[in-house]
């Protein structure tokens, strides 16, 4: 029930020296200020880093082959070998938690010298050999026509998905890109899709510049026989790719007749294990933020709790008085505790006001930049953050006001009174 009485005598109790109760405020306001600010930064990195990985699948390693560094079977040290087409059959069969195996070929580079002629231009480009599951691992949005399908794939079709780098070189301005043909390495295929790259890879000129055909198209175009350059591979929800890997490549050495030990044969990168690392490193950094903004709060609530003594130590007289006309040791345990606590709450609130002011209009300045290689998007909080804020400051108000509320009801009535 309402007491408008006491809560009278809080907001009296507060003003009388109201330059003293700011500067024991803003201990907490300052506290609260920094926990936000830190945890609303620590997202917004994080938020920029995870921009980086859009569109890849994640729980993805890749494998190619390198020279083998031991001797095995009669075979030299530092041979090379050739993944082939029927790898990637014996994967599927031999990991059934692997829901992509893409094998791919490459061809070309973007500083290479020019493979791609369309009339009287040239270009040099990055050309890729792939199936049609590679655009759910590629970061990549398909913006116009299609992607490579297992039409193409049976049919050998020589069709290609390019980029907007080789539309602006290849073509003039508003010429129709579907339909059109290509010739690539001599032999001719028409263009059937337009790709955009997305996510923030650090090298975007490059990831426009790509071609992207039916891998046994590349095969046959090229004389690459059975020949996989490399192999995407991907695992269910379920699994873990980290997990599987050993495994894998286990299989790819015994397959290949390459010795059990041979670390260096079989070239890999686990991006999943990279991802887990990036998310271990803001798990850090969240924790840091709620430690550090935890002790900057928890120093306020100090500077609270000893001014509340010394608010108790001014009104002994007063204390006394009201235990002699009867008021009981709950009532007055109950004055001071609401007293911390209403001080620190109405800071805390403060402090979370301004510091959601500040990254609302630091959000309204970053929505006007543009987003394509930013490392810091949308620092935010939560409302689990701001809920668990304000249960600590609750908690600190109580923490704060507990020592000054025992030293109250200790006070004996005739000590009171005869205090100045």
């Amino acid at each position: 029930m309402f007491d408008r009485e006491k809560w009278n005598e809080i907001l009296e109790a507060l003003t009388a020296n109201t330059f003293r109760t700011l500067l024991t405020a803003f201990g907490v306001f300052w506290g609260i200020f920094i926990l936000v600010i830190l945890l609303a930064a620590s997202n917004g990195l994080e938020n920029g880093i995870r921009k980086g990985f859009d569109g890849i699948a994640t729980n993805t390693m890749f494998m190619w082959t390198q020279t083998t560094s031991k001797a095995y079977k009669g075979l030299p040290k530092t041979r090379r070998y050739d993944f082939r087409n029927s790898d990637v059959d014996a994967l599927k069969q031999k990991f059934p938690d692997l829901l992509y195996v893409s094998p791919r070929n490459q061809l070309g580079d973007f500083n290479g010298v020019s493979n791609v002629v369309r009339g009287i231009k040239t270009g040099a480009y990055t050309i890729y050999g792939d199936y049609p599951e590679l655009v759910k691992q590629e970061q990549m949005d398909i913006v116009k026509g299609r992607f490579v399908n297992h039409q193409d794939i049976l049919a050998r079709r020589k069709v290609a998905i390019i980029g907007s780098g080789v539309i602006k070189e290849l073509y003039v301005s508003a010429e129709e890109v579907i339909g059109s043909y290509i010739k690539i390495n001599g032999v001719n295929f028409m263009v059937v899709g337009v790709y955009k790259s997305k996510g923030n890879n650090g090298n975007a000129e490059q990831a426009q510049k790509n071609i992207f055909i039916p891998f046994t198209a590349f095969q046959q175009a090229f004389n690459f026989g059975d020949k996989v350059g490399w192999m995407a591979l991907t695992a269910n929800d379920d699994a873990s790719i980290t997990e599987l890997r050993p495994g894998i490549l286990a299989f790819m050495r015994e397959r290949h007749s390459i010795h059990p030990d041979d670390e260096r044969a079989v070239g890999n990168f686990d991006l999943f294990a990279e991802f887990q690392k990036v998310q271990d490193l803001f798990n850090v950094l969240k924790f840091i933020a709620y430690f550090v903004g935890t002790l900057v709060l928890l120093s306020g609530i100090i500077g609270i709790s000893n001014i509340m003594l010394i608010v108790v130590k001014e009104r002994t007289n007063e204390i006394g008085i009201r235990r002699a006309l009867g008021a009981t040791p709950g009532a007055i345990r109950s004055q001071i505790l609401l007293e911390a606590i209403f001080l620190t709450i109405i800071a805390g609130m403060f402090g979370i006001a301004i510091a959601t002011g500040l990254l609302a209009i630091l959000n309204m300045i970053l929505s006007t930049m543009p987003t394509e290689g930013m490392m810091f998007i949308n620092p935010s909080v939560d409302l689990v953050v701001v809920f668990i804020a304000l249960l600590i400051l609750v908690g600190s108000g109580l923490l704060a006001g507990f020592i000054p509320a025992q030293t109250a009801i200790n006070i004996k009535p005739v000590d009171a009174l005869r205090a100045e």
